[in-house]
């Protein structure tokens, strides 16, 4: 009786024994190493540089990320106009809903040059009194060519307050519009519009995953923002990527900010730079760091996790 129960006993133990066996270990792959290698290509233009520059970098689909100095704050410079926009849109969204005292995109505005700042392209040219658009045609000047003056009206009209607000519900602490567009004695004052790269690159997350729009109103706001402009992410890209972006510009800073939709791999990109000793040169590095990344993502969205390159789906 007793060997019986040894048996059984034995016979349980290896079966206990059988089930616990862990699962064969998932073979090494290059992913981890493809991603290393763009760390470390960041890492040799960033450091160089003489100035200061703050990286994000957000895989879309997995949500990894990048950071170099991603948490400091840089001043903003237009490309805070994309929270301008945003807010714009999202009033629109709520006055179509019958939110009351809401900017809508088809509101009126009749060109008055009080309104007129340096750097404005576009409004410059209008004819005093006559001259009448809409908030959207607003809005398309301040992405298309950054028109500050076009910038400020949409300020006026949608509320600093409640570009801040929006914010603020997304989670953003450190991203801030604190003045209009080319305000110096505000600047001077330390009022300046500010953000940091990881709350930008969650900003465009929140966009592309249709948190901060519904999915009509975001893809009118990604198709707006993806007008070709002269700007630092595109510049060294392929013409037939996507890439909803919005630059910046003021004296000793650089930034650049959007989602590029490589194919099957979106991501989302916001390169900051400040104490700029060479403002081309700082440029051209936001350039290098989004071509950088748009190999990896380009690369990772037609291959395998081992690295295997494959014909698209429906191909042999």
């Amino acid at each position: 009786m007793k060997f019986v129960a040894f048996i059984v006993a034995l016979a349980s133990a290896t079966s206990t024994i059988a089930q616990q066996k862990p699962e064969p270990a998932r073979p090494d792959t290059g992913s981890d190493l493809l991603w290393k290698k763009l760390e470390n290509r960041v890492q040799e233009i960033s450091d160089p540089f003489d100035g200061v520059m703050g990286v994000a970098i957000l895989d879309l689909m997995d949500g990894r990320m990048l950071l170099r100095n991603a948490d400091r704050v840089f001043p903003a410079a237009s490309s805070i106009k994309i929270a301008i926009l945003l807010e714009l849109y999202r009033q629109d969204q709520e006055a179509r809903s019958g939110t009351k005292e809401k900017a809508k995109l088809d509101d009126i505005y009749t060109f008055d040059p009080k309104d007129l700042v340096e750097d404005s392209r576009i409004m410059a040219g209008l004819t005093a009194g006559v001259t009448r658009i809409t908030n959207r045609d607003l809005a398309q000047f301040m992405v298309a060519v950054s028109d500050n003056t076009a910038a400020n009206v949409l300020i006026d009209r949608v509320g600093k307050d409640s570009v801040n607000a929006m914010l603020r519900s997304l989670g953003l602490s450190k991203t801030m519009l604190r003045r209009k567009m080319m305000d110096i004695a505000a600047a001077r004052r330390g009022d300046e519009n500010v953000a940091t790269p990881l709350e930008m690159v969650r900003l465009l997350e929140a966009i592309y995953k249709e948190k901060a729009l519904n999915k009509e109103a975001s893809a009118d706001f990604v198709k707006q923002l993806s007008t070709r402009k002269d700007s630092y992410i595109p510049r060294y890209l392929p013409e037939s990527v996507q890439v909803a972006n919005k630059p910046g510009e003021l004296e000793g800073v650089r930034t650049d900010s959007g989602i590029v939709y490589a194919s099957n791999r979106p991501f989302a990109i916001s390169v900051m730079t400040a104490y700029d000793r060479d403002e081309r040169t700082a440029g051209n590095a936001i350039s290098e760091v989004a071509l950088e990344a748009y190999r990896y993502f380009e690369m990772h969205g037609k291959a395998s996790e081992y690295g295997r390159v494959l014909p698209p789906a429906g191909n042999r």
